[in-house]
């Protein structure tokens, strides 16, 4: 059994009832938080690039629990430089994977910026418990995805649909069916109105044209994957 929980924004943590894997996690200074970084417990931090709303509390939830952080080197830099004290890290880089005790990850590509110097953005598939779950990450519509697809079969999708920064509605639908997930959970939307969107016509528009249901999690919900 998986338990995936919505922390808002980009922000969620996975559990298989021994191992916590914790993703993005801005929550300080994140309007739609359902929790306080000091409260968040977990084993594993993964980060998708090093955007201030992704990056977020990373270093301090890793120096205080010692969970060790998954991303690529130039990102752990930033967080060790962050850090009030020594912190736990697996580098990597797209194209490759890492076993870990929860599972593995496989690093992805994404087409989006990555807020440090030289680094590049990335996206995650989890394999964890019986279950696949893909981490698009801040990220453009690339036809890519459909290797993705090809290559796991997805359990859930974890996309965002918030426009401007990253994929809108459309393709973010036009995502879904490329990966052929099974569910989909919209995310990165609603925290600001630069990001404001209709998350139901979302839904609606993704479940007409892919085989996929889509999970509206609100923040400080958890659903059992």
């Amino acid at each position: 059994m998986v338990k995936f929980s919505y922390y808002g924004h980009a922000a969620f943590l996975l559990d298989n009832g021994t191992y916590k894997v914790l993703v993005d996690p801005f929550l300080t200074g994140n309007p739609t938080a359902s929790i306080a970084a000091n409260d968040v417990e977990c084993d594993f931090i993964l980060l998708t690039h090093a955007h201030g709303d992704h990056l977020g509390d990373a270093p301090s939830i890793a120096a205080r629990t010692g969970a060790a952080i998954v991303a690529i080197p130039e990102v752990i830099s930033v967080c060790e430089s962050q850090a009030c004290s020594a912190i736990q890290s697996h580098p990597m880089n797209t194209g490759g994977s890492l076993d870990l005790p929860f599972g593995k990850v496989r690093m992805t590509f994404a087409q989006h910026s990555a807020g440090v110097a030289g680094g590049i953005a990335c996206g995650f598939v989890i394999y964890i418990g019986d279950k696949v779950v893909y981490y698009s990450g801040d990220t453009a519509l690339f036809s890519d995805m459909q290797l993705i697809g090809r290559k796991d079969a997805i359990d859930y999708a974890v996309l965002p649909i918030g426009d401007n920064y990253t994929m809108g509605l459309e393709d973010a639908a036009q995502a879904a069916q490329w990966l052929n997930a099974s569910h989909v959970i919209p995310i990165h939307y609603d925290t600001w109105p630069v990001i404001a969107q209709e998350v139901n016509r979302y839904k609606e528009v993704t479940e007409a044209m892919t085989r996929a249901h889509v999970n509206i999690v609100a923040p400080g919900e958890t659903i059992e994957l």
